[in-house]
């Protein structure tokens, strides 16, 4: 039997099929597609410059993904978030980020700062966005905040999980608010993290986490 994965046609199938998803996502997530909206496959394989078969093998993988969810008769919509679904997501981001900053600490503590440079070049973007005034700018730098105490934890299968959620946070983080203070907070863990301090660390990440939730559920639901 043929290897499938040394099929180059199959390759490149699952490449356009990955890029198309991608585009997707960015464009959900920056609100080009609007919660509740409409996407016709032909409309967005035209927008995109590709075959309506990749797009459509894209748009499965959202609705499986449960991005996007089916329309009665035909086509998808992007799905809007309900209270459920941000309180489904905190219950399993919070002990995920709190470990990833204990483990981060952790590591530092064990082989010195390499890595902490990433974590303070994303708290410099946020603040400069923020005096900016740049919004979504602002948003994926405590996004990327985020995601590098993850890559610094040192643990693959927490990385792999974590990859798992990264764009419902970011589209989350997209649609909410971002008071001033959550910026000191992602400030604070820096310290803990970069001290080598895990319980620190850990305590000033589960702090954070639950005041985002408050700040998402009050942003998004009015309570």
């Amino acid at each position: 039997m043929a290897d499938k994965a040394a099929d180059p046609g199959r390759a490149g199938a699952a490449s356009l099929s990955a890029r198309a998803r991608e585009a997707v996502l960015r464009r959900i997530v920056d609100r080009r597609y609007e919660q509740g909206a409409r996407l016709v496959e032909r409309e967005v394989a035209e927008e995109l410059g590709m075959s309506r078969v990749p797009v459509r093998e894209a748009l499965r993988a959202l609705v499986a993904e449960g991005l996007l969810e089916l329309l009665p008769h035909s086509g998808v919509r992007v799905r809007r978030l309900e209270r459920a679904d941000v309180e489904h997501l905190y219950e399993v981001w919070e002990p995920l980020a709190v470990q990833a900053s204990r483990l981060a600490a952790r590591t530092v503590a064990a082989d010195g700062v390499g890595g902490l440079a990433v974590l303070e070049a994303a708290l410099r973007r946020a603040e400069s966005a923020a005096a900016a005034d740049e919004g979504a700018r602002e948003v994926a730098a405590h996004t990327a905040f985020h995601e590098e105490v993850v890559a610094l934890s040192g643990n693959p299968l927490l990385v792999r999980t974590m990859e798992q959620l990264s764009w419902q946070l970011r589209l989350l983080f997209g649609l909410r608010e971002e008071p001033a203070h959550m910026r000191a907070q992602h400030a604070e863990m820096y310290r803990h993290i970069a001290a080598g301090d895990p319980e620190a660390a850990a305590a000033s990440t589960l702090l954070h986490v639950r005041d985002s939730r408050s700040v998402a559920l009050r942003s998004l639901f009015g309570a």
